[in-house]
């Protein structure tokens, strides 16, 4: 029997920028989207989009999963290959909670027209 990775793509954005955050996740065609998930920068909502990704693979039980996001800024410090300073350090500190003593969760970098979360808020505003 062979398993297939279940891919969940994150997104996140501030409107205007710095302003109210919203985030979208998609798995499974699904997209879970939280229009105002607090206050703050593009990059805090990406971080944000990220954690919740990381949420719902935990809440489903999903133990093969891959976390696809277009921030390669993010998806640089979450994987450490660069470091994380000032609020990215904070969100990074939730992110490694959140992950605890499980094996690290892979996340990799997409194009923005390849992620399913930034076209499911996109389609929010009518673009």
């Amino acid at each position: 029997m062979t398993r297939t990775r279940i891919k969940i793509y994150f997104d996140g954005g501030a409107r205007p920028n710095p302003g109210t955050i919203e985030i979208a996740v998609v798995c499974g065609g699904v997209a879970h989207i939280e229009r105002d998930a607090g206050r703050g920068g593009s990059l805090d909502a990406e971080w944000l989009a990220l954690i919740a990704g990381l949420r719902l693979a935990r809440a489903r039980g999903f133990e093969d999963f891959l976390l696809l996001g277009d921030a390669a800024a993010v998806v640089a410090q979450a994987n450490g290959v660069v470091r994380a300073r000032g609020g990215a350090a904070v969100h990074l500190a939730a992110f490694r909670a959140l992950v605890g003593d499980g094996p690290k969760p892979r996340i990799r970098h997409v194009g923005r027209a390849q992620n399913l979360a930034g076209i499911a808020l996109a389609k929010l505003h009518g673009r």
